[in-house]
């Protein structure tokens, strides 16, 4: 699942204009709704302060992943899919495929340690429960096994023109261009480190995804069984759902550009020369949908997360309109039962409301009048 295979030798067949502007359409969608969906994620998650519980700060680690993911591993793949040469200089060609590698090593440990987290709740409820600083503690540890298995990129990633010179050309014009790729010392290695990768990376993670989750699947349908057809019934149906779709989605996104990468280090004659770019490109894309994805099954399908989304989106209508139709009371304050009701809690201790109705504003109007006439007489009686 490792991204250093989308640092490929370009084909010298570009690709044509439409093709050229689907990929950058694509590629931008993909960027912007998961730079989107992701930060809007992390930010609910640190705004409130009862959201930061094992499985959200896992959540947000993964965010995180998918955001570093969005922002180095998409543009730098297009470029240089787009392009016949690497231009993006040494430097960045050794340190993006160790970005990128490092970042799909958490985006997976961290699935991988929801679904561990998720298990242990439903179906050992009364057994040891993870606290928040487990979660931290856990969220550093998938950071550093990242950084440890990504290390080989900085080391067998050159930059050469070695492809260009067996080009028979009268005037080579690709004689100066330069390509990212990688260098072992034997196809050993190479093989052997990026089966390892395929198998700590997709195989078993998905293995151990599945079973978590197929057991957890098995408990709660016990638990539908014995009760009868109720709220709770349906929640448990919603949670199944949500728990499949988790399952497929991980499993879909990455699948066809393992399958590439696969055949391209043990049998790349099978791989079509003409239109490589344009089938690692679809495998590539389908992957980094996952970055899109994550969000939604984990945060918008959730009702917790769409409850503070409206919440803070509430906020911050109430904070536009403060000074038009809205005002802000203390909650001890609020005594009208009709108003209460049209309230909406902020985070400060206050609540709200709109504007009150034509006639509380004409009884508050008497009100003050009567207010200012009384104290008019009592200073005349002074």
């Amino acid at each position: 699942m490792t991204c250093a295979s989308s640092l490929f030798p370009p084909s010298l067949l570009s690709f044509s204009s439409c093709g050229a502007t689907f990929l950058i359409v694509a590629y931008s969608a993909v960027i912007a709704i998961g730079l989107l969906g992701n930060a809007g994620l992390v930010f609910i998650i640190t705004r409130q302060q009862e959201l930061r519980n094992v499985t959200n700060i896992l959540i947000a680690n993964l965010s995180c992943s998918d955001i570093l993911m969005c922002v180095v591993c998409l543009p730098v793949t297009v470029i240089y899919t787009l392009m016949d040469h690497w231009v993006l200089g040494e430097a960045l060609c050794k340190v993006t495929p160790f970005v990128q590698c490092m970042s799909v090593t958490v985006s997976i440990f961290s699935l991988v340690l929801i679904a561990l987290e998720r298990h242990q709740l439903i179906l050992h409820p009364t057994g040891w429960t993870p606290a928040a600083g487990h979660s931290y503690l856990a969220v550093g540890l998938t950071w550093l096994v990242g950084c440890f298995i990504s290390l080989p990129f900085l080391s067998f990633n050159i930059l050469t023109n070695d492809p260009f010179q067996n080009i028979s050309l009268p005037s080579n014009p690709f004689r100066d261009h330069l390509i990212c790729m990688e260098l072992w010392p034997s196809d050993k290695h190479r093989l052997a480190y990026t089966t390892s990768l395929l198998i700590f990376q997709y195989c078993l993670p998905l293995f151990l995804v599945l079973l978590c989750y197929l057991r957890i699947f098995i408990r709660l349908r016990r638990r539908r069984d014995m009760l009868e057809r109720s709220r709770r019934t349906r929640g448990a149906q919603r949670i199944n759902v949500m728990l499949l779709a988790i399952v497929i989605a991980f499993a879909l996104c990455w699948l066809p550009l393992n399958v590439f990468n696969t055949l391209f280090d043990w049998h790349h004659q099978a791989l079509p020369k003409c239109q490589h770019d344009a089938v690692f490109s679809a495998c590539h894309l389908t992957a980094m949908a996952s970055t899109c994805i994550n969000p939604v099954v984990y945060g918008f399908l959730n009702s917790n997360f769409q409850r503070e989304l409206r919440t803070t989106l509430q906020r911050c209508q109430c904070g536009t309109r403060a000074g038009e139709s809205y005002e802000s009371f203390p909650l001890s304050t609020v005594g009208s039962e009709g108003i209460t009701k049209a309230t909406s809690l902020n985070r400060m201790g206050s609540v709200c409301v709109p504007s009150p109705r034509p006639e509380i504003n004409q009884k508050e109007n008497m009100l003050k009048v009567k207010s200012s006439r009384a104290s008019l007489s009592s200073l005349m009686l002074l």
